[in-house]
């Protein structure tokens, strides 16, 4: 008994050590196996990277592998960091069950990732960002009990953040920005005692922050910027988390005023809580914070415009002796600029306080701050000279003070600034020459010194500075010639001259700008021929319009590949006008003005040109005849100069007058503004081209008059017309008149309204008249065929879907034209489809413009009198938020009304539908159809997913363009690709893709407020 016992003992002991030596065998080679299961499904862009891992070699001496544990065999380590690895990451990975540490980031690797790297309960360092993972976060990962350090940032992960998160007990630093993530801050993660790094910056997470966020002491940095979080900051922000060094919170909806138990926090460096809706007082306790090295409080309504204490928080900051950027910029901070700004931190490299109501001048010690290299004070209040001491800033890089009252001279001393990349001055009201010492700025990037009062020739030395990009010099009184040196800028994308008393030849070395897009030197005296600019093919607006060029039009025009605009319009050209290129579109290029050209396409209603005969031989002369012929001659010549002095003279002083004058004086030429095929009209040929006005040719009407059908000519030569008729006894109608004129002015685009002329007279009765011309649109306007209410025979249907998806990109390339491509951003302010009009082939045109607004000449006041006088019932559901609350016009705005004019198209509900109460409108309607059907609908295998796709991708355009924060908004030349995107996708061409429509989309064609209805039942 006693040896089967012993015998059993043995066995037993010898099946153990079996295991037990056996086991680090089968172990090592589950990593391996793991490992090239991870290879095998990882494709590599460098296939060198993995060679080492193989069969032949030893598994811990694969590159990226490190081993440990008691034999030293098992993997405790695997560093793919920057491999350039992609494919999916195998779950086979879960398999290495001794791995303490996971790097797998800056690689590509795509799809989720797996669930089963929750079995790794050893691992404390998992790192898989900068990556293209998507998916959720695996809810497993809760299981890595020991883990310290999670980074999933930079990817594309959606959903919300588990709450099972907030388990991990010894997490340290939790890394998730840059990701897709939606939802609400998980409170569980309150739980994370021992978290110091919390960054959950640049996703789509919403909703208050949780009071359990308080319960995380030991943390130092806090970053959720770039997000939809909301609510008011607790008053003791300060005291309940009191190690914090970084505090990032900016882009969200943040409300209420800033704590001011901030100052509690002793160790805080930064505080960055811009672009929110923040209002109060900024806190004079800022100025206790000793680590304080950042401030950004921009873009919030801070102050109350008040003069004694909004700027009293700069004087505090002196005491921040660490201080090297602080962000003020576009809230409400009122008062002069106190003479304590000179003495912030000599750290100080940014200082940004742009966009207030900061009156005073600039003080005089402002050198003092020796490392300043951004300093903007733009659209401010400020007045007085540039200082003395301005010289001592040798590390300024930027200086923008765009948009004050400046005065003075421009100061000597620029050329010891070499720092300088941009130098804004412009809109001030500075005086005197250019100074020749800007050209010692050889790392100038922009030079904007456009809209002062400046005089003299162009220094030579400014052109020859090799970095130049762009230069502005227009609206000024600068004489004297475009110098030459201006050929040597071959990085030079944008020059304007215009609007100045430059004369002489434009130089032939100007073809030498290989980079130019943009080329502005309209309202000059230049003359001479168009030099060969033929090499310049970037070229993609030229304005040289109101001089005195002469010559045939360069046919190498015609060849520049990127040329959208051109405008040669008032000058002496001669001969016959190209056909081809940009030529072809009439809407594109303008040349009225020029009485001895013929030819061009038929829409430039120009004369024919004529082939003229061979002389016949003549009879010479008799001495008598050529005596009386010389003496005719001489008298017509000399009456053509006394003629051509007399205009001159007449167009120099009107024009000195008009720089003079403000712009809106009624004594302004208006003929001259604005584009014209006709001459200025009489108000008798208006009141014959309507028929007296008749009720019969009433087409319409608008916020500040009436709209007629009219006829201009006689017999072969008639053309319709739309006569805007200003009701003068409306307030802001003088306004609307000058805001049309001027945005016409120098603009042409094929999809906006064409202005032909206007008048400004007095009727029959003797009262003021004022009218505006255009280009009759016999198509009527977009509302119409969206209230699908028949007027004429052509509105005897209802627009099919390419139909109005030719009609947004038309609108949304009217837009784009002038919000980017236009010398000066223009807004609208006042889109709505009564505005958009649609000519024979349904092309739409965007029109009146009574409320646009250049941006660089924003008048606040006079906006906002225009905007109410226009009636908010006119405009309701299609002006932005940010309007109705006293907000700037902006191009922000213009792509929220694009925004609602989309959805309205495809969704056939107005703004204002009855359906639409509170929170519930137009744009959360849309939303709520995209959440519910947007991927039931867009699924299945049938024909219909086509249709329902490109109707989701439509909608998903209209709902990010009508977001009702403006940071939020898509920019219109986004928003334009997109829609471009889904019509050459999902519709062949522009004709005939109506034919292929479904019967689905049928039903989307006849009725698409029945077929989203439809929609939302069937998810239901």
């Amino acid at each position: 008994m006693m040896k089967l016992s012993l015998s059993l003992a043995l066995l037993m002991l010898l099946q153990v050590s079996t295991v037990v030596f056996a086991q680090p065998r089968f172990s090592s080679e589950t990593d391996m196996r793991a490992l090239l299961e991870l290879k095998s499904q990882a494709a590599e862009n460098n296939t060198e990277v993995l060679s080492s891992w193989n069969n032949s070699t030893p598994l811990c001496n694969w590159i990226g592998v490190t081993c440990g544990g008691r034999k030293q065999e098992r993997v405790t380590s695997l560093d793919l960091g920057g491999f350039k690895l992609a494919g999916v990451i195998s779950p086979s990975i879960g398999n290495l069950s001794f791995l303490r540490s996971l790097n797998l980031a800056e690689n590509s690797f795509t799809s989720t990732i797996p669930p089963e790297v929750g079995m790794l309960f050893r691992l404390r360092y998992l790192n898989m960002s900068f990556n293209l993972l998507q998916g959720k976060i695996p809810h497993s990962l809760s299981n890595c009990s020991t883990l310290s350090t999670l980074d999933l940032s930079s990817n594309q992960i959606a959903h919300e953040v588990p709450s099972e998160l907030g388990s991990l007990s010894k997490l340290t630093i939790l890394y998730l920005n840059s990701n897709n993530l939606t939802g609400k801050f998980p409170s569980s993660l309150g739980n994370l005692t021992s978290l110091r790094k919390l960054d959950f910056a640049n996703n789509y997470m919403v909703g208050e922050i949780p009071d359990d966020v308080a319960r995380l002491r030991q943390m130092v940095f806090f970053q959720i910027s770039q997000n939809g979080f909301s609510g008011e900051l607790r008053a003791e922000f300060g005291d309940l988390l009191p190690n914090l060094r970084t505090v990032v919170m900016g882009n969200n909806h943040f409300t209420g005023a800033i704590p001011l138990t901030l100052a509690n926090i002793s160790s805080l460096g930064r505080f960055d809580i811009s672009t929110n809706n923040l209002t109060g007082s900024i806190p004079l306790s800022f100025g206790n914070l000793p680590n304080l090295w950042w401030l950004g409080i921009a873009q919030n309504a801070l102050g109350n415009n008040n003069s004694f204490t909004d700027l009293e928080f700069i004087t505090a900051l002196g005491n921040c002796t660490e201080l090297e950027f602080l962000d003020a910029s576009y809230n409400r901070l009122g008062g002069e600029l106190p003479a304590s700004t000179a003495n912030l931190s000599t750290t100080l490299t940014s200082l940004y306080l742009g966009g207030n109501q900061i009156s005073g001048t600039i003080p005089r010690d402002i050198g003092n701050l020796v490392n300043l290299q951004i300093l903007s004070l733009e659209e401010n209040m400020l007045t007085g000279e540039l200082p003395v001491s301005f010289g001592k800033l040798l590390e300024l890089q930027v200086i923008d003070l765009y948009a004050n009252s400046l005065s003075g001279e421009l100061p000597s001393y620029f050329d010891k600034m070499t720092q300088l990349q941009k130098i804004h001055l412009n809109s001030n009201s500075f005086q005197g020459r250019i100074p020749k010492s800007i050209g010692g700025c050889t790392n100038l990037f922009d030079l904007w010194i456009d809209t002062n009062n400046l005089n003299g020739s162009i220094p030579p030395e400014i052109l020859r500075i090799p970095s130049l990009a762009y230069l502005d010099l227009s609206s000024n009184f600068l004489t004297g010639s475009l110098p030459e040196e201006v050929g040597k800028l071959e990085l030079l994308v944008g020059l304007s001259a215009s609007d100045n008393k430059l004369s002489g030849r434009i130089p032939q070395t100007l073809g030498g700008c290989l980079s130019l897009e943009f080329l502005y030197l309209q309202g000059n005296s230049f003359e001479g021929g168009v030099p060969d600019i033929s090499r310049l093919v970037s070229l993609s607006n030229v304005d040289l319009s109101r001089n005195n060029l002469s010559g045939r039009i360069p046919r190498y025009l015609a060849r520049l590949p990127l040329l959208q605009n051109l405008n040669l319009s008032m000058n002496e050209f001669e001969g016959s006008v190209p056909t081809t290129g940009v030529f072809r579109n009439a809407t594109e290029v303008s040349v009225f003005g020029n009485k001895n050209l013929c030819g061009g396409v038929r829409e430039m209603q120009l004369k024919p040109c004529t082939v003229k005969a061979s002389p016949r031989p003549r009879k010479p002369l008799s001495t008598r005849k050529k005596v009386a012929s010389g003496v005719g001659i001489g008298m017509a010549s000399l009456l053509l100069i006394i003629i051509v002095a007399s205009l001159c003279w007449w167009f120099k002083k009107r024009r000195d007058k008009k720089k003079k004058n403000n712009a809106s004086s009624t004594n302004l030429s208006y003929s001259t503004s604005v584009g014209k095929f006709y001459e200025k009209l009489s108000y008798k040929e208006l009141h014959e081209a309507t028929g007296g006005f008749s009720s019969s040719n009433l087409i319409g009407s608008g916020n500040f008059g009436d709209v007629y059908k009219g006829v201009l000519g006689h017999d072969d030569n008639n053309k319709l017309v739309a006569v805007k008729v200003l009701n003068l006894l409306k307030h802001g109608a003088t306004k609307s008149f000058m805001a049309e004129c001027e945005t016409f002015k120098g603009i042409r685009h094929r999809n906006l309204v064409k202005l032909l002329t206007v008048c400004s007279s007095l009727d029959s009765q003797g009262n003021e008249f004022r009218a505006l011309v255009y280009e009759f649109m016999p198509k009527g306007s977009l509302d119409t065929w969206l209230l699908q209410q028949p007027e004429e025979d052509h509105h005897s249907r209802a627009l099919t879907v390419p139909e109005k998806l030719n009609v947004a990109i038309d609108v949304g390339s009217a837009l784009e034209y002038l919000h980017v491509h236009c010398h000066e951003a223009i807004a609208h302010c006042d889109l709505k489809p009564s505005n958009v009009l649609l000519d024979d082939e349904l092309t739409a045109h965007v029109g009146d413009f009574g409320l646009a607004r250049l941006l660089y000449k924003f008048d606040r006041e006079s906006f906002l009198s225009q905007f109410s006088s226009a009636g908010v019932r006119g405009t309701v559901g299609y002006a932005p938020p940010e309007y109705g609350m006293g907000g700037q016009p902006s191009v922000k705005g213009d792509v929220y009304s694009f925004g609602i004019l989309l959805l309205e198209m495809f969704t056939g509900k107005k703004p204002t539908d009855e359906s639409f109460a509170g929170d519930y409108n137009l744009h959360s309607y849309a939303e709520s159809v995209l959440l519910s059907g947007g991927e039931e609908e867009g699924g299945g295998g049938s024909s219909n997913a086509v249709v329902d796709e490109w109707l989701r991708l439509v909608l998903q355009v209209g709902v990010r363009c009508s977001e009702e924060y403006q940071r939020d908004r898509m920019k219109m030349d986004e928003a334009l690709r997109e829609l471009i995107s889904v019509r050459s996708k999902f519709f062949s061409t522009k004709t005939d893709a109506a034919e292929e429509l479904s019967p689905r989309d049928a039903a989307v064609q006849s009725s698409p407020q029945e077929w989203m209805l439809s929609a939302d039942t069937h998810t239901m």
